[in-house]
C-alpha cells in the first residue's frame, strides 16, 4: 500500500492509501488478477482445458483472461460484443488473438440478451472440454480472491479501514470485500445503480451484508468508458502529484469521486480510507502520456 499526502487528503483531516493491485502483474493486474485465481484453480481441479468468456472491444477481463490462459496452458475462447468487429478492430482484441484466444463475434442485441450457457451452446455446440467465466469474472469463485486482498490490507493497516473505496463495473470486486464483512463506497463507472446493487446482492447472496455497501453513481461521467477534459485533467494532476498511473475507465473515475467527496466534508475526520487500484492500464488513453 501507497499512503497518499496532499491538500485536500490534509484538509479533509482524513487518512488516504492506495492498495497498489495495479502492480501484482503486468498484463494479469488488480481485481482481474484476483476474480480468475480461483476460477483458474477450480477449471484445473475439473480437468478443464478450455475457457470461454465474454466481453466488449476494449474488455479488461478479456485481455486479461487470455493472457492468464496462455501463461496457464488453457485454451480460451472470447465471445465479443459486436458483430461489426474484427480482431483488428482494437488493440485489446489484437492482443488477445495474439495470445491464442480464439474469437467469435455476435451482435449487440444477442449478447444484451443472452443467457451465457445457450449463447456458447448456439456457437460453439459440445466444443472440447469448456468451463465458462461470466462476463468481467464476477461470480462467486471470484469472492475469495478478492478476500485476499482484504486480508492483506488489514494485516498491513493491523485493522480494518473506516473505508474501502473501488470502482464498479460488474459488481464482483465490491462483492468480494462486502464478503469480508468490510465497508465499501463502490462507484459506479457505469449509468445507473439499480442494476449494479442487484448483481451485487445475487454474488454476496446476503442481503444483509449490503448494509456494509454505499453505492455512488454520479462520477460515471456519461457511462462506461466515457470521459469529459474534466476527468482527464484530474488523472493528469494526480498522475504528477502522485507518481501513480490512472485510467480514464474505472480507477480515474472512482479517485475523481472519492477525492470531490472529500473536499465535500463527506467524511469524518480521522477516518482511514483505502483506495483500491484495479489495474486495467493497458485501456489507458495514449492522450493521458502527453504533456503540455
Amino acid at each position: 500500500m501507497q499512503e497518499l499526502h496532499d491538500e485536500v487528503v490534509r484538509k479533509a483531516g482524513v487518512r488516504l492509501l492506495i492498495k497498489r493491485d495495479d502492480l501484482i502483474h503486468p498484463v494479469v493486474s488488480g481485481n482481474k488478477w484476483r476474480k480468475l485465481k480461483y476460477n483458474l484453480v477450480r477449471a484445473r481441479e475439473l480437468g478443464y482445458n478450455t475457457l470461454v468468456t465474454f466481453g466488449g472491444a476494449y474488455s479488461n477481463h478479456l485481455f486479461a483472461l487470455a493472457a492468464a490462459g496462455s501463461v496457464a496452458d488453457f485454451s480460451t475462447i472470447g465471445i465479443v460484443r459486436g458483430d461489426e468487429l474484427t480482431p483488428q478492430s482494437s488493440p485489446t482484441l489484437q492482443y488477445c488473438q495474439e495470445q491464442g484466444m480464439q474469437l467469435h463475434f455476435v451482435s449487440r442485441e444477442e449478447y444484451r440478451h443472452k443467457d451465457e450457457g445457450a449463447l456458447v451452446a448456439s456457437l460453439l455446440g459440445q466444443h472440447r472440454n469448456i468451463f465458462v467465466v461470466p462476463e468481467g469474472g464476477s461470480n462467486e469463485l471470484a469472492l475469495p480472491g478478492v478476500r485476499e486482498m482484504v486480508q492483506e490490507v488489514e494485516a498491513q493497516l493491523i485493522g480494518q479501514p473506516d473505508y474501502f473505496a473501488v470502482a464498479a463495473g460488474t459488481g464482483g470486486t465490491t462483492a468480494g470485500i462486502l464478503s469480508a464483512l468490510a465497508p465499501v463506497l463502490a462507484f459506479s463507472a457505469l449509468k445507473g445503480g439499480g442494476f449494479l446493487r442487484e448483481e451485487i446482492n445475487t454474488l454476496v447472496g446476503k442481503e444483509a451484508l449490503t448494509a456494509h455497501l454505499q453505492l455512488i453513481t454520479n462520477y460515471h461521467f456519461g457511462g462506461y468508458a466515457r470521459y469529459t477534459s474534466e476527468l482527464l485533467d484530474f488523472i493528469r494532476g494526480f498522475e504528477q502529484q502522485h507518481q501513480i498511473p490512472l485510467e480514464q475507465v474505472y480507477t480515474g473515475k472512482m479517485l475523481f469521486g472519492l477525492y470531490d467527496l472529500m473536499r465535500k466534508g463527506y467524511f469524518t475526520p480521522g477516518s482511514t480510507l483505502v483506495a483500491v487500484h484495479t489495474g486495467g492500464l493497458q485501456g489507458r488513453l495514449a492522450s493521458l502520456n502527453q504533456v503540455d
